[in-house]
């Protein structure tokens, strides 16, 4: 059944009891894992999770403030502490800064779950280098951390033992039906396609670029999922306008529910198989947007996103 379906829809929207819980996690020892967004939400409950299986856990994020105080905050509940990555995903110069610093400290990566992203911000807002602040954050910022992080990602991988890259997508990628290449940086058509749009966009060019990865690297020992979260009470909500976050709430999940598809992809034996492959809540493998499937398309975004950073 199709993602277009509308049983598929409210299968994710209303999804069914999940059969894969965090105890279902295996010991992470010595695995080094960095999650992007990870001082709230969906992020927070993947990195909390991540430590009580004592991974070693860098919250990456752009409020240094923000990040001690979760790292505070959850070394409270887990008795372990997570380590600090500054990095503003709406800055190249910023991300190029963060993979450095993480680089110098750190020989390993095996698991990067791209998670953190913006939705429907104020139209005017643009990132450092004047893309549109949702591709540019959500697809071009995290093309450019994994790029970065790449050679590290190979090295760690290993026969049997891949390096892992989990991006969180959204249902909202089953809206749009291609990429518009004019609508990513500022200009009118950018402006008239309007915010809900352009996250969905965003959302279909995470499902792309995770699915090139895939194709370009599988056979050098790198999984590349994407993935639906599920509809969740987060931070994410905080441009939405009230009248319509009240309504959402009463269908909306708990992030920790959120948190289960992309640490079932990232951490266990099944998660390896996964690679090139759409996963829905909870834990489960789903269908993306036929958009999504173009290889042709996944190319021209690919070809983009490294002209886009070739200057930094």
């Amino acid at each position: 059944m199709g993602l277009f379906s509308s049983a598929s829809r409210l299968s994710q929207i209303f999804p069914p009891k999940s059969k894969f819980s965090v105890n279902d996690i295996p010991d992470l020892t010595g695995q080094v894992i960095i999650v992007t967004g990870g001082n709230s939400g969906v992020g927070k409950e993947t990195v909390k999770a991540l430590l009580q299986h004592n991974a070693k856990v860098y919250i990456a994020a752009r409020s240094e403030q923000k990040v001690k105080d979760a790292i505070q905050d959850l070394s409270s509940q887990t008795g372990k502490q997570a380590e600090l990555l500054l990095v503003d995903l709406a800055d190249l110069h910023s991300i190029k800064r963060a993979a450095e610093a993480f680089t110098q400290k750190e020989t390993q990566l095996h698991v990067l779950f791209n998670n953190g992203g913006v939705m429907v911000p104020p139209i005017n807002q643009l990132t450092a280098q004047g893309f549109d602040l949702q591709f540019g954050t959500n697809v071009l910022g995290h093309f450019y951390l994994t790029k970065l992080l790449l050679p590290t990602l190979l090295a760690t991988a290993a026969p049997g033992k891949p390096a892992r890259v989990i991006n969180t997508s959204s249902l909202s990628h089953a809206g749009v039906s291609g990429v518009d290449f004019n609508t990513l940086k500022d200009c009118p058509a950018r402006t008239e396609a309007g915010s809900g749009y352009l996250y969905g966009q965003s959302k279909l060019g995470n499902v792309l670029f995770s699915n090139e990865l895939s194709r370009r690297y599988a056979d050098q020992g790198i999984v590349s999922v994407s993935l639906n979260p599920g509809e969740l009470k987060t931070e994410l909500w905080r441009h939405v306008p009230s009248v319509v976050r009240a309504v959402k709430n009463a269908t909306l999940y708990p992030a920790s529910q959120g948190a289960l598809t992309q640490l079932w992809a990232g951490t266990t034996d099944e998660g390896k198989t996964l690679g090139g492959k759409y996963l829905i809540p909870w834990a489960r493998v789903g269908e993306p947007n036929p958009a999504a499937l173009d290889p042709e398309l996944g190319k021209k975004v690919w070809t983009w996103l490294e002209e886009q950073v070739a200057d930094i």
